[in-house]
């Protein structure tokens, strides 16, 4: 810090108590925040490696996988998507994304970067890609990797993957998918649905801050991932066999390595994030003692109540009903109305923030949330009420008083 720079000119951090309703982020439990203040341990230290082995059970159901390599990448649910990309495919390798929003282009981003040959299939924003044009893609283009994203924030819509996997396995293509905006909301069924590789996030239904990235790895994709293992020179060891494929091109995204630090041989890789370590755990901790059944239904409700809500305010919701996410929800702009303005008085007048949207449906629509500790009936009812007077700030009539029991109806549905 500069000497001449007054030390009391930056107070204390002291954000405002304002409700996460948008996409992602939200607001984490109490109990996460309490759990990261937690002491911090060393990265090998016997209590620090327990509390590793639990975080790795724990996330075993959430996932729906008996899969041994289930843990955490260290940095936001990205590192998660970056980290499976970069260690399953090589430079050359034919990949095949299934693309219906902007989250399906940024694997289309990540792969080019890593030098993949990339095919897509696609949807327009607002449905969903059917599996037998999937079937058709993947005995077009022989893909060695299938990814793809559960639920797209960008446009809400949910990628129906029953029988997706074992659609590349037939194939002889490992499958990917980024559950970042559905774990902990939405039922993942890794093993029934045969997926190789599935990541997510903290920040959106699990509850928790962003800067942790749970990942499950089949038997499957370990063995694939084993064939790229480089050691690291000054930690190698003679009981640690190295691969014979394409070294992995990040180091910090190597799964093979990251795999290494997971397991019994604790080989050093880089040092635990403590903090988000304890977040993530107490984030499964809550999710598993709400249990999952009664989580996805609350979800759901929720989603519910929000979509009857905005409706019955004259509002027109996007997307088709039927592939929709139970966690958020798109809503038209209305014509002649400012979505931004209507936004910062949601933020300014009640504390509540809403998300805008990207690409082709930016300025139409609002993407409105209700997930992890914000799924909540109350929490849905207040954001319902301040859009409603928000909305007639900015001169739009609408049927007054109807959107909360509207909402309150669907939530008891």
């Amino acid at each position: 810090m500069p000497t001449d720079l007054d030390p009391l000119l930056f107070g204390e951090i002291d954000p405002p108590q304002r409700l996460l309703m948008g996409p992602g982020p939200i607001n984490a439990h109490p109990r996460v925040l309490r759990a990261m203040s937690a002491d911090l341990l060393g990265q090998f230290d016997p209590e620090m490696t327990g509390y590793m082995n639990q975080v790795m059970a724990l996330y075993r159901p959430i996932f729906g996988t008996r899969n041994q390599w289930t843990m955490l990448v260290d940095g936001t649910a990205r590192a998660g998507i970056e980290a499976a990309l970069v260690s399953m495919v090589a430079p050359g390798d034919v990949v095949l994304v299934v693309n219906f929003g902007r989250f399906g282009l940024l694997l289309t981003e990540i792969l080019t970067r890593i030098g993949a040959v990339i095919e897509t299939v696609d949807a327009p924003w607002g449905e969903v890609v059917p599996l037998d044009r999937i079937a058709e893609a993947i005995a077009r283009c022989h893909p060695k990797v299938v990814a793809t994203i559960h639920g797209d924030t960008s446009t809400t819509m949910a990628q129906p993957l029953d029988g997706f996997g074992e659609l590349c396995r037939q194939a002889g293509a490992l499958s990917y998918v980024d559950a970042t905006a559905t774990i902990g909301g939405m039922p993942l069924a890794a093993d029934r649905w045969g997926v190789d590789v599935v990541t997510g996030g903290l920040q959106k239904c699990m509850g928790g801050p962003s800067g942790s990235a749970p990942i499950t790895i089949s038997d499957r994709a370990a063995e694939h991932l084993g064939r790229r293992r480089h050691i690291e020179q000054g930690i190698r060891r003679d009981d640690i066999v190295e691969g014979q494929g394409p070294r992995i091109q990040s180091n910090y995204f190597d799964l093979a390595m990251v795999m290494d630090y997971w397991s019994d041989k604790r080989l050093n890789h880089h040092t635990e994030a403590t903090s988000m370590l304890y977040a993530a755990r107490e984030c499964a901790r809550i999710v598993l003692s709400e249990g999952l059944e009664a989580r996805y239904a609350r979800h759901a409700a929720a989603g519910r109540a929000m979509t009857a809500g905005l409706r019955a305010m004259g509002l027109k919701v996007f997307g088709d009903d039927a592939y929709r996410m139970t966690n958020v929800t798109g809503v038209f702009i209305p014509a002649g109305v400012d979505g931004e303005a209507v936004r910062m008085a949601m933020r300014d007048q009640f504390e509540i923030e809403i998300g805008t949207a990207f690409g082709p449906l930016q300025g139409q629509i609002w993407r409105i949330g209700a997930m992890g500790y914000n799924a909540m009936k109350h929490k849905v009812l207040l954001t319902l009420a301040a859009l409603e007077a928000c909305l007639r700030m900015e001169g739009f009539r609408l049927p007054l008083g109807d959107a909360v029991p509207a909402a309150l109806e669907a939530w008891r549905a």
